[in-house]
């Protein structure tokens, strides 16, 4: 069978055969809440850097839960998911803006497109050639890997709360309704860590550490190709990034399957390795490790778009 015919996009199709509950997705978010409890807590009475550590893998872990929620698990109803990641321990973004940006992200025939992929990194030519010289810096700076950590978490924020105003003034009540959800989820993470043992500084530091942690994933999981399905990555070993970003370093094969939980998706690669390459037209890294020695003070890719231009847009 080719990877074609055993595609799926039926929302949580590969636990709903199996029973009601996808139980180890809900039983990692009993221990990513554990952890980020313990770390806000005790840790951080007993020596804050341990603390720090452990609120931010677990703020990492979360967002990767946000990412299985939106796909269809642990549960077969839609709130009940969402109830499980309402609190956004990331602090940045709210959870329902997230699932709609992303869910139009899986078009894959839009895959990197400045205008109709919302998690694209590249810009059209025309406004980047609009752009003042220091802005331009900066955008340099944030495609290489230590820009997109250093200040990747703070651009993209910025960018998404600007549009995010744009819409509510615009007339949005969908984009109002999931920022006011996300106002009311900060005020019970803000109760928490004022009545912790982790001052307020150190909890930022810690989400901000976690999206920076985020972005090692985000990078270059596509690129851009002219063919759609030559967009999205494989990055091969590891055993601490991939577990925080739950399998997604497979990325090409969650794209092709979104249904497919987390813990299945290594087997599913494991089975049809070289179609999964031939169809990707080998967008291939063996590690992280290799992504840092190529990619840390070395762009990957430019700013603007490299296969488009002006016209496109018209």
């Amino acid at each position: 069978m080719t990877i074609e015919a055993s595609i799926s996009m039926e929302p949580g199709d590969d636990f709903r055969r199996q029973g009601v509950v996808d139980w180890p997705t809900l039983g990692l978010l009993v221990l990513c809440y554990s952890v980020w409890a313990a770390g806000t807590t005790w840790l951080a009475a007993l020596w804050l850097p341990a603390g720090i550590l452990a609120a931010l893998l677990a703020i990492t872990l979360h967002s990767s839960l946000q990412h299985e929620v939106l796909h269809g698990h642990p549960f077969r109803i839609r709130w009940l998911n969402e109830a499980t990641v309402f609190l956004p321990l990331g602090l940045l973004f709210p959870y329902g803006r997230f699932r709609d940006t992303h869910l139009a992200h899986h078009r894959d025939e839009y895959l990197t497109d400045p205008y109709d992929d919302p998690e694209s990194n590249f810009l059209d030519p025309e406004t980047w050639g609009r752009l003042p010289a220091l802005a331009r810096a900066v955008l340099r700076l944030n495609n290489t890997l230590f820009g997109r950590m250093l200040i990747g978490p703070a651009i993209g924020a910025a960018s998404f709360l600007r549009d995010d105003l744009r819409a509510i003034a615009g007339g949005d009540r969908a984009i109002l309704r999931d920022w006011l959800l996300h106002l009311a989820g900060l005020i019970l993470v803000a109760r928490w860590v004022e009545s912790s043992s982790m001052p307020g500084w150190a909890y930022l530091l810690s989400a901000y550490m976690g999206m920076s942690v985020l972005k090692i994933r985000t990078y270059l999981e596509h690129r851009a190709h002219e063919l759609a399905r030559g967009r999205t990555v494989i990055v091969e070993k590891g055993v601490i990034l991939p577990f925080l970003f739950l399998n997604n370093n497979l990325h090409v094969v969650h794209h092709m399957r979104p249904a497919v939980a987390w813990y299945r998706l290594p087997a599913l690669y494991r089975q049809q390795r070289e179609e999964y390459l031939r169809r990707n037209d080998g967008y291939f890294y063996r590690s992280y490790a290799e992504i840092f020695r190529l990619h840390f003070f070395r762009a990957k890719d430019p700013v603007p778009h490299p296969l488009r231009s002006p016209a496109d847009r018209a």
